[in-house]
């Protein structure tokens, strides 16, 4: 590019000295190139060369800068795919260095970028669900690199994720202030803030719901989501080669009744896991997804166990509460059940008396953290003849 500016600017510069020679001509003698014969031809000619030449000057200056914009975007697609080869669900992370290049300096793109912004500290945050949505978008992203490799489609459409510790300015040039969001950025000169954004209707139905809108504005096909099996061909291989040995020894045990089903030993204790996952609030942190602990906003490194606020409740809290309402209630089991065949009273009112304390213990804790949580007081109320 710089030689052929070189030889332009010398073909303009030969052609600005032949034409001031011809003016030096004419103001020698005027009449040279008003009357006839080869000067004035040739002083005619000369002109309508150098008009030419100015003509496919600026014809090449522009082809020369196409032609530099052409190699530009191919090398930030050539990088694109690079990024996207070493990523092993396809999806490119940018920080706000990577933001400048491949959105603000590639103007007009020729590609479209389908972002998912995250946040790591918003991760426990079970109701954002970002960690599922970005695995889901990550499949997504792989289902369509899968099916598009080799094509030009494969050119045109690539997945990022944009980390909000890492590229904050990049969430303020998008305009992003909640999560989770997902848009695309159509090629051309669209600005970031006008990209479309995913509506939550496609976010609930996962990567098949990604995968539709992808298609809807890119005008490309993402193909079928291809889920990974729950176990490999080499677990269930080995499985099945278990299930083959043991299986003389299993029908044994069966028809001899000499299995741990037959033993009423486990299923009291399985019973007694049922009570506590159900006072532990179980089935609510499966249903909700709570999480188990969460950190501290204003201290990271710390770890909360008991979230204040009735909105939420940790697993964590959920499990110790449900210990505290197993333990009572094995104990009331042991008092209906084995401490009434006790012969000897003094041992009956002792561990009744332990018992007793270690209740009023419990229970007092339950309520002192149901206080403390919800904000709500439990009273006694006595009689009016106690009063």
């Amino acid at each position: 590019f710089s030689d052929l500016c070189f030889k332009m600017r010398g073909v303009l510069f030969c052609g600005e000295e032949q034409q001031q020679q011809g003016r030096t001509a004419m103001d020698t003698n005027p009449t040279s190139g008003l009357t006839g014969g080869d000067g004035s031809l040739s002083l005619v000619a000369s002109n309508g060369i150098f008009s030419i030449h100015g003509l496919l000057s600026c014809l090449i200056l522009l082809h020369c800068f196409a032609h530099s914009f052409a190699e530009s975007n191919a090398d930030r697609i050539g990088d694109l795919l690079l990024y996207q080869a070493r990523s092993p669900d396809g999806v490119i992370r940018l920080d706000d260095n990577g933001v400048r290049r491949f959105v603000h300096e590639a103007q007009p793109r020729s590609y479209s970028l389908v972002i998912f912004f995250d946040a790591l500290q918003l991760r426990d945050n079970s109701e954002l669900r970002l960690e599922e949505l970005r695995r889901e978008f990550g499949l997504m992203a792989s289902t369509y690199v899968k099916n598009n490799q080799g094509k030009d489609s494969g050119l045109k459409v690539f997945f990022v994720e944009i980390e909000f510790k890492q590229s904050q300015a990049s969430f303020g040039f998008f305009g992003v202030s909640s999560l989770p969001h997902i848009k695309h950025l159509p090629p051309g000169s669209v600005l970031p803030k006008d990209a479309d954004m995913m509506d939550q209707s496609d976010l609930s139905r996962n990567a098949e719901g990604m995968a539709s809108f992808v298609e809807s504005k890119t005008k490309q096909k993402v193909g079928s989501i291809e889920r990974p099996p729950p176990l490999t061909k080499k677990q269930l291989i080995i499985f099945a080669a278990g299930l083959l040995i043991a299986a003389p020894f299993v029908i044994k045990k069966i028809l001899t009744n000499d299995t741990p089903l037959h033993d009423p030993k486990l299923w009291c204790s399985f019973a007694i896991l049922v009570y506590y996952f159900s006072v532990s609030g179980g089935m609510h942190n499966i249903i909700r997804r709570m999480p188990f602990v969460m950190a501290d906003r204003q201290n990271p490194g710390k770890v909360i166990f008991f979230y204040q606020g009735s909105g939420m409740q940790l697993g964590a809290e959920g499990f110790v509460v449900g210990f505290l309402y197993t333990i009572v209630g094995l104990m009331l089991g042991f008092l209906t059940h084995f401490l009434v065949v006790v012969r000897n009273p003094n041992i009956q009112r002792l561990v009744m008396l332990v018992m007793m304390i270690f209740g009023f213990w419990a229970v007092r804790k339950v309520i002192g953290l149901d206080n403390w949580k919800t904000g709500y007081g439990i009273h006694g109320y006595w009689p009016r003849r106690w009063q």
